[in-house]
Parts: structure tokens; sequence; C-alpha cells
């Protein structure tokens, strides 16, 4: 049974993955962008490490889209 707060995380990581691949957008790219090192990045989408509050405002920066977009699931 997952928990909320796995739920939560995944949402956040399937979201960024969609507007990555909506955006023609790379982990590699989305990396450079941040500032941080592709394993990072790479941890962040294979939900290992959940991205700090200040990450995910500069991934939706970077991506274009409303913070609340990565956070909040499409349907509850």
């Amino acid at each position: 049974m997952l928990s909320l707060l796995q739920v939560k995380e995944d949402v956040v990581v399937n979201r960024i993955k969609e507007a990555l691949i909506e955006k023609g957008i790379s982990q590699t790219e989305l990396a450079k962008r941040l500032g941080k090192s592709f394993n990072m990045v790479n941890l962040y989408a294979m939900n290992r490490m959940q991205p700090p509050i200040s990450v995910l405002y500069r991934i939706a920066e970077i991506l274009n889209v409303d913070m609340r977009t990565l956070l909040i699931p499409n349907e509850i």
C-alpha cells in the first residue's frame, strides 16, 4: 500500500517527466539548466530523491509551467 506522501512524490515525478516530453527537453538539458549533475536529476526522475522546493520552482520556470502543474494531480 502506498502512503499519501509516496503518491504525492509520484505525482511530482510523473508531471516533471510529462512536461519534459511535452517541451522536448532531455534530463541532460534540464540538469545543465538547473546547474545540477545528470545523476541528481535522474534521482529526481526515478523518484529516488525528492527535489527541494527551490529546485521545483526552477524546474517549473525552465519548463515554463505553473508550479501547481507539478504538484497537483489531474484526478483526485
